[in-house]
């Protein structure tokens, strides 16, 4: 026996269900000798009679009968095929992004604006910090990071630089306080830059994130290491631009990913909307 084909079963059910082959013509919109010709080959296919021929239209025998709750399996099959190879249009499911706290509010967040607005199926959780993310452990998706990993199967693109300054407030002597990172093995950099201006030896102000960090030189507490881009939205005012050896302050700022997920329709849109923010905004992220 040869194997069926989907449109011999389609045409089998047209039939059955109109009882002939004048309304199978009409649902499938085919010609009546076609229709007749390839149910007349189906059954010599099968070794089986399907349809009683009678002057009122065609009956399925037993055999049709029996074969009637298969076909209409495939064909619900088919249909759910379909239908899930069309859910797959839009991207749907959970991607999960670590950040850097700078980059969540000020470009990830209206990166995504759009692509949710056109994807109500995707689902995304954003978790900063200044620790770095294990995605061989899949902690996440997709890193945002200035850190470039040390090892793994991961696809990593530059897409910016991120420059720093000495800022202090808007107007007023500066003051001797510094405002920096608490102790930790993630924020060396950070903290060396602050130590280069002698925030080892000055009055200290240690908070962990950069929202607090911002509001605390505004509010004229201290002098601190700043992104441009967050102390100019600030009004804050540029005390240095870079280190007193004359070395810049600068970082990358690197979109990381596990390479099994290269595949994945959702985490390349995330990636691909970050990504694109990302270098529309460069000549801000990187200017003073």
């Amino acid at each position: 026996m040869e194997p069926q084909n989907w449109d011999d079963i389609r045409l089998f059910l047209a039939l059955a269900r109109e009882g002939t082959l004048q309304g199978a013509a009409r649902r499938l919109g085919l010609g009546v000798a076609t229709i007749s010709r390839r149910i007349d080959r189906m059954e010599a296919t099968l070794g089986l009679p399907l349809f009683l021929r009678r002057q009122t239209g065609h009956e399925l025998t037993d055999q049709g009968a029996a074969l009637l709750p298969r076909a209409e399996a495939m064909e619900l099959a088919l249909q759910e095929m379909r239908r899930e190879a069309g859910a797959q249009v839009e991207i749907r499911g959970l991607v999960r992004l670590a950040s850097i706290e700078s980059l969540v509010a000020p470009v990830v967040l209206p990166a995504l604006g759009p692509l949710l607005a056109a994807n109500p199926g995707l689902d995304v959780e954003v978790h900063w910090g200044t620790a770095t993310v294990n995605l061989h452990r899949h902690d996440a998706d997709l890193a945002l990071r200035m850190v470039p990993p040390e090892r793994g199967n991961l696809t990593v693109r530059r897409l910016a630089q991120m420059g720093f300054g000495l800022y202090g407030p808007a107007e007023g002597a500066p003051p001797a306080r510094h405002v920096t990172w608490p102790d930790a093995p993630s924020l060396a950099v950070p903290l060396a830059w602050s130590a280069a201006f002698g925030a080892r030896t000055a009055p200290r102000l240690a908070l962990n994130t950069l929202t607090a960090q911002v509001q605390a030189v505004r509010d004229g507490l201290g002098v601190a290491v700043l992104p441009h881009f967050l102390a100019r939205e600030a009004g804050l005012r540029l005390l240095a631009a870079r280190l007193p050896d004359g070395a810049p302050m600068e970082r990358p700022i690197l979109l990381a990913t596990h390479a099994e997920l290269a595949a994945s329709r959702r985490v390349r849109a995330v990636a691909a909307a970050i990504a694109d923010h990302v270098l529309a905004k460069r000549h801000d992220l990187e200017g003073a």
